[in-house]
Parts: C-alpha cells; sequence; structure tokens
C-alpha cells in the first residue's frame, strides 16, 4: 500500500477531537443514567421515585447517541475502510465496530420493543456493553499502528 494512503488513514486533529468528545458524552451520559437510574432513587409519598436527574440523562445519551452515529458514517468514509484495507489495527478497530454495532441495535430496540420481559434482557446487554466500550475505544485508541 502507498504511503500516502496509509498516512490517511490518521484522523485530523479536530475529527479527532471530536470524535473523542462524542464518545466521551456518549459514555458519561450512559453511566450518568445508571447511576440515577439505581442509586439515585428516592421514597416519596406513594413508593419509589425516580431522580429527576434520570431523564434528562436519558435525553443526553439519545442525543448524543444520533451525533455518534453519524460520525460513524463519517468514520466508515474516511477511516474504517482504509484501515482495514491497510491492515492496521484491525482486532481492536473490528472489535469496536462490532460493539457500536450492538449498542446501536440494542439502543433501538430499547425505544421501540414493547416485550418488558425482552426489554430487561436487551437494557443488561446494552448497558452491560456500553460500560466496557470504553476499554475497546481506548485499547483502539493506542493499539500500534503498524
Amino acid at each position: 500500500m502507498r504511503r500516502e494512503t496509509i498516512g490517511a488513514i490518521r484522523l485530523g486533529t479536530g475529527r479527532r477531537r471530536l470524535v473523542d468528545a462524542t464518545a466521551a458524552l456518549l459514555w458519561a451520559s450512559g453511566a450518568a443514567w445508571l447511576v440515577a437510574h439505581y442509586f439515585l432513587i428516592r421514597q416519596g409519598p406513594y413508593g419509589p421515585q425516580t431522580s429527576p436527574a434520570e431523564p434528562w440523562a436519558l435525553r443526553l445519551h439519545g442525543l448524543v447517541a444520533m451525533i455518534a452515529l453519524a460520525l460513524l458514517g463519517l468514520l466508515w468514509g474516511v477511516h474504517v475502510v482504509r484501515g482495514w484495507r491497510a491492515r492496521r489495527a484491525r482486532w481492536s478497530g473490528g472489535a469496536l465496530l462490532a460493539v457500536a454495532a450492538v449498542l446501536g441495535v440494542t439502543g433501538y430496540l430499547l425505544y421501540y420493543l414493547g416485550d418488558e420481559t425482552l426489554r430487561q434482557g436487551v437494557s443488561w446487554l446494552h448497558w452491560g456493553l456500553g460500560l466496557a466500550a470504553l476499554v475497546v475505544f481506548v485499547a483502539h485508541r493506542v493499539a500500534p499502528k503498524r
């Protein structure tokens, strides 16, 4: 592969910062929802009450997820295909794409799935994989680039 093609795999500083900031905000908003949902429940006069922070964390998470999907489309065209052809960071990049795909599908299902039993399992998969996604993302960012 020619040198200029390999060099074009690297994201520019602006795009890299945008991807990093989006990933960080996506992870943090999901983690904030988890904390609010499971640990900030208050006992009200009529039973347990959700935290006022919970719906806002979920709204922010949904908004940033839409931005992340758009960025994934951008990355596919300017980074993923070229990196795959150049055989660079395939393991970490492939793992990151797989995680992103499963998170995208499970996020969609959480929004539209009506069956509460299935929804509970999808929820656990989504937030468990979402928490682990930080490790996969960092592994790809620091993966040796040949």
